[in-house]
């Protein structure tokens, strides 16, 4: 068991990293072919079917590119699919959902504080909530998709607001606005695997074919596009939420994620303006100001009322090893100066990510962290501010072994 808990941190950190460059790569090319579509210009040499042309400079070279609105008259003889990036995005974002908060439901997802559910429950409601946000956000768009489409944006807020309630009213402040973001990047790598490629495929193989494409395809793919363009950078915060007790453990969570949805917006309205050469709209900046410090407020109310829940089985298993009376009072001693509802280390206003290590229960619950920062690494406490001793991570180890293999 030990040695699962040891190869698990390990596959953690593997498919993490492996999820950050594929969403690194996702990103770019999606933020790179919306300023590149909203820079085309016309030009009179432009071939028949052509909408607009980029001249382009990079890495030393000269870029001369056109887009077809519908498409060429003949099927080019290379064409490159973005794709995977969405697709490779999405699975190792899954598998770490599943790394993290399904396999220690117990830790990260479930707080009973909020709403005590056993683990297959929340497991469950996780996963159906992902389709439900699919099956919703795409109703709407079939509802409005020869709209005005400022309506259907209005309307998927609407429904992005109603789901931050609901999660905080169902797992854990951290596990809530994770789902959020893995709620809105179901949407949208949906976006690119159910509709945006599956259009596409349309349209090329009505080229090969030699027909002339129907061009609602492109209209119903340009539509999906545009929206995760704007829902980008609330979906880059939400999946950063967890290392900000500030946002994800505040009494008013759910409505800091709702604001960070405005604040994406008005930050892409002004670059997607920017791009489109239809003007500076500073006021956008002057907005999102106003937003973030509605958000400090917000956050800055006290967080809700720390209570000694009961200690879930895996955090029962822990506190009953051989060796927790001397671990909780090695963390007591060394972490609970900062990892308390009041901290005593100078500059600090509240727990570090709101872990408090103030109590042995409080102790147990967090087993897993203190073991992967203060046993296996040097992480905590910082700097070895509190001179915790080698014998004293020794026995950490030991402890956390024992209940692992127990």
């Amino acid at each position: 068991m030990y040695d699962l808990m040891v190869f698990g941190a390990w596959a953690e950190f593997a498919v993490r990293w492996l999820h950050v460059i594929t969403a690194v790569a996702w990103i770019g090319s999606s933020f790179y072919f919306i300023a590149l579509d909203l820079g085309l210009r016309k030009a009179p040499d432009l071939p028949e079917g052509a909408h607009g042309e980029e001249w382009q400079v990079h890495g030393g070279g000269f870029y001369h590119i056109r887009k077809y609105l519908v498409a060429p008259a003949s099927m080019p003889e290379h064409l490159t699919w973005f794709k995977w990036e969405s697709y490779a995005t999405w699975m190792s974002g899954f598998a770490l959902l599943v790394l993290v908060y399904y396999l220690g439901a117990n830790f990260y997802l479930v707080d009973p504080n909020v709403l005590d559910i056993p683990v297959w429950g929340a497991i469950l409601i996780s996963m159906g909530s992902l389709v439900f946000g699919w099956l919703a956000y795409n109703q709407l768009c079939k509802i409005f998709v020869n709209a005005n489409q400022t309506v259907v944006m209005v309307a998927l807020f609407f429904v992005l607001v109603a789901m931050a309630y609901f999660y905080t009213s169902v797992f854990s402040g951290r596990a809530a606005l994770l789902h959020l973001g893995a709620f809105t990047a179901t949407i949208m790598s949906a976006n690119v695997f159910m509709v945006i490629i599956p259009n596409q495929k349309i349209v090329v193989a009505d080229l090969i074919a030699g027909r002339k494409p129907d061009p609602k395809y492109g209209k119903i793919a340009k539509q999906r596009s545009t929206h995760n363009n704007y829902l980008t950078l609330p979906v880059l915060f939400l999946m950063l939420s967890n290392h900000y007790p500030l946002a994800f453990a505040s009494e008013y969570n759910w409505i800091i994620a709702s604001l960070v949805f405005l604040m994406g917006v008005t930050i892409r309205h002004y670059f997607n303006s920017n791009h489109a050469r239809t003007g500076n709209p500073i006021w956008t900046w002057g907005a999102t100001a106003v937003i973030f410090v509605l958000i400090m407020w917000l956050s800055s109310v006290p967080f809700r009322a720390q209570e000694e829940a009961a200690l879930s089985p895996a955090a029962a298993r822990f506190a009953q090893a051989q060796g927790f009376d001397q671990v909780a009072e090695i963390v007591m001693g060394r972490c609970a100066m900062c990892h308390t509802a009041e901290p005593a280390y100078e500059g600090l206003m509240w727990a570090p990510k709101d872990v408090h290590l103030d109590s042995p229960e409080r102790v147990a619950h967090h087993a897993r962290e203190i073991w992967l920062q203060a046993g296996m690494t040097h992480a905590m406490p910082p700097a070895n501010l509190s001179f915790m001793e080698d014998e004293e991570r020794a026995a950490i180890r030991a402890w956390f072994r024992r209940a692992a293999e127990g």
